[in-house]
């Protein structure tokens, strides 16, 4: 009994998102994705232009150099690592909650369409000594397109801007992860909610700065989330009849953390996975098949599985023991 509302309320919260998403079509947009390549006119064109990027670990590396960063009053901003069309989005905002040791700083990345950050969570791990710092994802909070519904340019049925948002997301939490680090802070964590839980696992496996990365409601393959998730459905509507879903795995190859798997088995990195078991939006046999990739390449893994959806993670008693679980993981000594 308690199970059936727990599902009906889980479902009540997704309806309320579906009156913004609307089915469109299919874009390749591969200029976006692939900076200097050549037009592309086919799926099959796009597929093995994402090939060879998912294979060059320069398409993760932020290139730093000297940028403005303004800290001040409990913020941090700064230029985007990857210039768009869209203004508002090409400065990182990212709020701080600072613990009283400069020590360990955390970053967390939020989950899709989120309308505001997390003040409790921050608070919570502040308490607890480490410094939280919650960054705006591209096109989410104050980097916000304008007029738009939702943050349709984060994950869409652009097959090249969903792949440059989610490369933009990586490539700015490593720019944030060098801010931190020279303010101080010789332990960073990344903790990733959702679609923020990718962002969090690539800079993971990329960026041997991190030594922890708390995975909250993830998979391996985000191309299976869009075409299983109850989220996602007006996007699998706009792909369907145009890409198939092995095409579609390609295409967005190089944001697949199974991809990644040989990377985030790297020395001095522990991984922490929460998944929800009655969870429609991350189906959690996508969480279980990354679980399995990970777990037969010796990373480093703990696994948190939950009786909940994945809205409810939200409710207690999920919560608690999710922030619980969480904190001893990353207090952990390294």
């Amino acid at each position: 009994m308690y199970h059936d509302w727990l599902d009906r309320w889980d479902e009540r919260r997704a309806q309320g998102g579906d009156a913004t998403k609307v089915a469109t079509g299919l874009a390749l947009d591969a200029s976006l994705a692939f900076p200097g390549a050549e037009p592309v006119a086919s799926v099959a064109e796009f597929c093995a232009l994402a090939d060879r990027a998912k294979a060059d670990p320069a398409f993760f590396d932020p290139g730093e150099t000297g940028i403005e960063v303004r800290w001040e009053d409990g913020w941090i901003r700064f230029p985007s690592s990857l210039l768009t069309d869209v203004e508002e989005n090409n400065t990182v905002w990212a709020k701080v909650t600072e613990a009283r040791s400069r020590d360990h700083a955390l970053v967390v990345f939020h989950h899709w369409n989120a309308s505001r950050r997390n003040p409790q969570l921050a608070r919570f791990f502040a308490w607890q000594g480490i410094t939280v710092v919650e960054i705006a994802m591209p096109y989410h909070l104050e980097r916000s397109r304008p007029g738009a519904p939702h943050a349709d340019y984060m994950l869409g049925p652009s097959l090249g801007r969903t792949l440059q948002s989610m490369r933009q997301a990586v490539l700015d939490g490593q720019r944030l992860i060098g801010i931190l680090r020279k303010a101080g802070y010789e332990r960073v964590s990344v903790l990733g909610m959702s679609l923020g839980s990718w962002v969090a696992g690539l800079i993971a496996a990329h960026d041997p700065r991190v030594g922890r990365a708390a995975l909250f409601l993830t998979a391996g393959s985000l191309a299976d989330m869009v075409w299983t998730g109850r989220a996602t459905r007006h996007i699998r509507a706009s792909l369907e009849g145009r890409i198939d879903l092995v095409e579609l795995r390609r295409a967005w190859g190089p944001l697949d953390l199974e991809n990644s798997a040989g990377r985030l088995v790297r020395p001095g990195l522990a991984l922490q996975i929460v998944l929800a078991k009655r969870d429609t939006v991350v189906r959690p046999e996508l969480s279980e098949r990354l679980i399995a990739k990970l777990t037969s390449e010796d990373a480093q893994l703990e696994v948190l599985r939950l009786d909940c959806g994945h809205y409810s993670l939200s409710l207690p008693p999920y919560i608690l023991r999710t922030g619980l679980n969480a904190s001893r993981f990353l207090k952990r000594d390294p």
